[in-house]
């Protein structure tokens, strides 16, 4: 993994850490380009956002 990914690497191991953890290097290489990067960290936002909607509508359909 290099150290300095881009745009598109970055949003492949945000979807990648939603099924898996993110060895150090990914978890830092992600880190690093969230801070000078402005649409990354959106995204990570709305994967997050999409990620809590999903886990409230399993919870409502299991009631």
């Amino acid at each position: 993994m290099k150290l300095r990914p881009n745009c598109r690497e970055v949003t492949e191991m945000v979807l990648l850490a939603q099924e898996k953890p993110l060895s150090l290097s990914e978890r830092l290489a992600v880190r690093l380009h969230l801070l000078i990067c402005k649409a990354c960290p959106r995204f990570l936002k709305q994967v997050e956002l999409m990620r809590r909607a999903s886990e409230r509508w399993r919870h409502y359909s299991e009631e």
